[in-house]
């Protein structure tokens, strides 16, 4: 008599049982179309064709190209008028392989100007009530005088031919600019800067009760919009929500401010011993060698005594910035300065921020320290921060962000104290803010047209920075609390592969979402390993260049050996939701009987049965077992007492692994996780078995909410007390 080990009787048992399977339910998968492996295919049908500038692999092709934009700027504030200045000289280098008839200037000031048309992109319908302020703003509005006003384009002194389209400008080149070649011209400007809490706005000012203006001044001049092989120009309008594509340059800026006035800038400060005091520079240099707490440059009390006063001088202070994307800075005679320095990797990085003493404590107790986190920890994840510094400054009800520098809010109650909850708010603007450096100040994505690319991905690396800086204050789970949002009126959602502009529901579409999918990439579906390896090759990959949505599918399946198509068509393409439980837990028993459909097996398949010598048959029948008939060939090993049939469901549309925790009757655990392939040949249902020299009490799917579950009612066996009325709540809903 032939034997065959435990093992080898496991693997027949899996074989049968499928073949069981398949035979029993044949016929039901084809009328209700369970085999659909749709969800499966490859993504060729949806990502653009490879090419060599945006290879196969997710990197830059051998012939990848883009354009260079170089500024030399003067600027001048007039803090009597509120109005900003402008002369700028444009250094325009063509290094693609077409010849450009023109070239096309972002004027994202004439957003708000008196002729916008955005006020009118939107549905708004008449209010049972209004204040008369709203009222005032909506049926008697008067002309602000917002938007360029632009008095100068030329070129080698000759006027410029030029057309302005709202929040564009084409120059009518000359003749056609050749590849290689460079053009140079200038334009001159002014506008009136906004009052960021009375108009809106991504900066702007802040007026305080004294008199005195918080300068938070960005998107201030005409900047030459992307042209590349992809879209050729990116001159989609600013409708006022989605952002930027935008060129890398070098700057060259004169920024002309009150004498009194505190000012930080993109670029690295030129003329130090011209703008700033002895006493500024001597506690600059020390804060230039303290890693462990910031250094205070103006204190608060000087601060407080600048209040007082206003300059009629001028000061101009001098920035240089090499290979960035734009350009901003803030400027005023309120802020406190601390700074502290930062090793990245054996390089030194300052990390800064300015603040009014409205700000305090809360300000200097964590901004600059909240600063330096972030760059240490998105350096881990992608690549070391090379620019020379990062800076956060406070103004009321900002968060945004441009190379070097970026705004933000969090203001304690007047008499200094705060909650958790304006912490947590301050500290995740700050280190969402200052992440954007990494994403796309640097892989320089289209913010334009795919908004996850930069909000997502620094949402996501954003939250494992949190985590550092203060694990408590920031527990969460970004797969459980995105399930409220995608389990909610599909009629009111977007695929996250939406462009910015007609995304419903825009922060959980471009931030929360793919935030939590790459979560649940790195802790469950790739594992830490592969996916960190993946993620920094992409970044790497993609420094100071133009990545598109392709680039980053692919770089992440070519880096770890993943097929990833499943994911990102499910979490990116659709708005299909996880939902996955378990619908029957059936026991099973050992025999040595088979039954009457097995019979017929054996005679169907007589050939693959003769060559396996003695069994040991399953059966769901009790009264039919004999667990004697296993122990002639347990070859000494412990006959699992327990077996149990487990047919999970997929209500969902979405695709996900299966995370099982089994119970044990001695109150122990185990949990094993099935690939999301397991879903390859029945998209609404599967099987598992499991055996044990123990009872089984309890089996949980997905336990600690790792997969975005919409729905748990079903994810208990026993079923969960409540369970059935939420069931019953299901279907009337239904």
């Amino acid at each position: 008599m032939k034997k065959i080990s435990l093992l080898v009787f496991s693997l027949f048992f899996v074989s049968f049982a499928t073949i069981a399977q398949e035979t029993k339910i044949e016929g039901k998968k084809t009328q209700q179309g369970h085999t659909d492996q749709n969800k499966f295919r490859q993504l060729k049908d949806v990502l653009a064709t490879p090419n060599d500038q945006h290879a196969a692999s997710g990197a830059p092709g051998h012939q990848y190209t883009q354009q260079k934009v170089d500024y030399v700027m003067d600027i001048r504030l007039d803090e009597s008028a509120n109005r900003i200045y402008g002369d700028e000289k444009i250094t325009y280098h063509n290094n693609s392989k077409d010849k450009l008839e023109y070239l096309w200037v972002q004027l994202d000031q004439n957003m708000r100007a008196d002729d916008s048309k955005t006020p009118l992109a939107s549905s708004n319908g008449a209010s049972a009530f209004i204040t008369p302020d709203n009222f005032k703003n909506s049926f008697m509005k008067q002309k602000k005088g917002f938007g360029y006003n632009i008095t100068k384009v030329e070129s080698n002194g000759k006027p410029l031919s030029n057309t302005i389209n709202r929040t564009m400008m084409r120059i009518n080149l000359p003749q056609a600019l050749a590849p290689g070649k460079v053009f140079e011209f200038r334009i001159q400007w002014n506008y009136l800067i906004n009052d960021i809490n009375k108009d809106g706005g991504r900066s702007g000012l802040e007026t305080f009760p004294d008199g005195n203006n918080n300068y938070t001044i960005a998107q201030f001049f005409p900047r030459l919009c992307v042209y590349n092989n992809v879209e050729g120009w990116q001159n989609m309008q600013f409708w006022g929500r989605s952002e930027f594509a935008l060129e890398f340059g070098d700057y060259e800026v004169n920024l002309t401010v009150p004498a009194d006035h505190i000012v930080e800038a993109t670029g690295s400060l030129q003329n130090e011993k011209n703008v700033l005091t002895k006493t500024q520079r001597k506690r600059l240099e020390k804060a230039r060698k303290t890693y462990d707490n910031p250094v205070l440059i103006v204190t608060q009390e000087e601060a407080e005594a600048a209040e007082k006063v206003r300059a009629t001088r001028t000061k101009t202070w001098k920035y240089k910035a090499k290979n960035v994307r734009d350009y901003a800075f803030a400027t005023s005679r309120k802020y406190i300065w601390d700074a502290m320095a930062v090793n990245i990797n054996g390089k030194t990085v300052m990390a800064t921020s300015l603040y009014p003493k409205e700000g305090n404590p809360l300000w200097e107790e964590h901004s600059t320290r909240a600063v330096a986190t972030t760059l240490i920890e998105y350096s881990k994840l992608t690549f070391d921060y090379p620019y020379p510094k990062a800076v956060s400054v406070h103004s009321e009800r900002q968060g945004m962000e441009y190379p070097m520098i970026c705004f933000n809010f969090g203001r304690p109650n007047p008499d200094g104290t705060y909650s958790d909850r304006t912490k947590k708010g301050m500290l995740g603007v700050i280190i969402h803010e200052v992440g954007h450096n990494f994403f796309p100040m640097i892989v320089n994505s289209d913010e334009r047209q795919w908004t996850w690319m930069d909000e997502g991905l620094n949402s996501f690396v954003e939250i494992l920075a949190e985590d550092v800086y203060d694990p408590e204050l920031f527990a969460s789970n970004p797969a459980k609390e995105i399930t409220r949002y995608m389990g909610g009126d599909q009629s009111n959602i977007s695929p996250i592969m939406s462009q910015g502009d007609y995304v419903k529901q825009f922060g959980p579409n471009a931030y929360s979402k793919p935030a939590a999918g790459l979560y649940m990439l790195r802790k469950t579906i790739m594992g830490p390993e592969l996916f960190d390896y993946a993620f920094r090759t992409y970044s790497q990959r993609w420094m100071f260049k133009h990545p598109t949505p392709e680039d980053f599918f692919r770089s992440m399946e070519d880096a770890s050996a993943m097929d990833l198509d499943w994911f990102f068509r499910g979490w990116f393409y659709t708005t299909d939701v996880t939902d996955i439980g378990i619908k029957e837990v059936k026991p099973l028993y050992l025999t040595d009987k088979p039954n009457e459909r097995v019979k017929k097996l054996k005679v169907q398949y007589k050939q693959y049965f003769d060559g396996l010598g003695d069994l040991v048959y399953i059966t769901d029948k009790k009264e039919d077992a004999n667990a004697r008939a296993m122990d002639t060939y347990a070859d000494g090993k412990e006959v699992p007492s327990y077996i149990y049939s487990v047919e999970f469901e997929k209500p969902g549309g979405l695709i996900m692994p299966i995370i099982v925790e089994l119970t044990y009757a001695d109150g122990t655990t185990k949990r094993e996780t099935f690939p999301a392939q397991i879903w390859m040949k029945n998209d609404a249902s599967v099987k598992r078995v499991f055996a044990s020299t123990q009872e089984i009490t309890k089996i949980v799917v997905d336990p600690d909410f790792e997969t975005a579950d919409v729905d748990t009612s079903n994810n208990s066996w026993p079923k969960k007390v409540g369970d059935k009325f939420d069931d019953m709540k299901k279907k009337t809903k239904n």
